[in-house]
């Protein structure tokens, strides 16, 4: 059920990724640590999973030297959810996510990252599992430590405005003010999809949303 009144438009639906019962989760999101970060593009993975953890009601965030950042877990149906945000900085993230499934006995295909992506346009949320880096510096850490069989929701900020701005700057940006005004609506969009799709279906899915923007 979703977590808003109108229904965003379905692309595609097709199975990938199974959960059985009593199966932990690792769910990780993206982005970087520090004020000057804050409200940043690159920074969508954080806001994201923290819309996720105070819908289902997590415990609060706890610092852990041991997995590089903020942990919390916590019981959805059957299955156990453990919430992380890495301390790493962008480039470093699978440091701590590599740490976080070696101590719970995991692996990648246990692992959904929730990351900004500049090759979608914004209003536009995707699920998959595998895929390229596509020059994204979070994802390409995750593959060099863990593989890239693990979930992906793909949350767009795309196109560049200007097209000729550095990637770089513009991911380290601030969203417009109209934008602003939508990013809820993303975030509890995203918050919907994997609920739906993980935690009532049992399956994530390649999926493409379009929120109202």
């Amino acid at each position: 059920m979703a977590l808003f009144q109108k229904k965003p438009q379905i692309m595609s639906s097709v199975p990938l990724y199974s959960v059985g019962a009593d199966k932990t989760i690792a769910l990780i999101g993206l982005g970087n640590i520090g004020k000057k970060y804050d409200g940043t593009r690159h920074n969508i993975g954080f806001s994201c999973i923290d819309t996720f953890v105070a819908t289902h009601d997590f415990p609060k965030w706890e610092p852990s030297k041991k997995f590089h950042g903020d942990i919390t877990k916590h019981h959805l149906g059957n299955n156990k959810v453990i919430a992380l945000k890495p301390a790493t900085l962008m480039n470093r993230s699978g440091q701590a996510v590599k740490e976080l499934l070696r101590y719970h006995a995991l692996t990648a295909a246990d692992c959904i990252v929730l990351h900004d992506d500049l090759d979608i346009e914004f209003g536009k949320i995707k699920s998959q599992i595998d895929g390229s880096a596509a020059g994204h510096n979070g994802i390409k850490s995750l593959m060099n430590d863990i593989g890239s069989e693990f979930g992906r929701i793909r949350i767009g900020i795309g196109p560049k405005q200007p097209p000729e701005i550095d990637s770089s700057d513009f991911v380290l940006g601030r969203f417009s003010k109209e934008e602003k005004k939508q990013l809820p609506i993303i975030e509890k969009e995203v918050v919907s999809l994997l609920t739906e799709q993980l935690f009532d279906s049992g399956q994530l899915r390649a999926e493409t949303r379009t929120t109202l923007v």
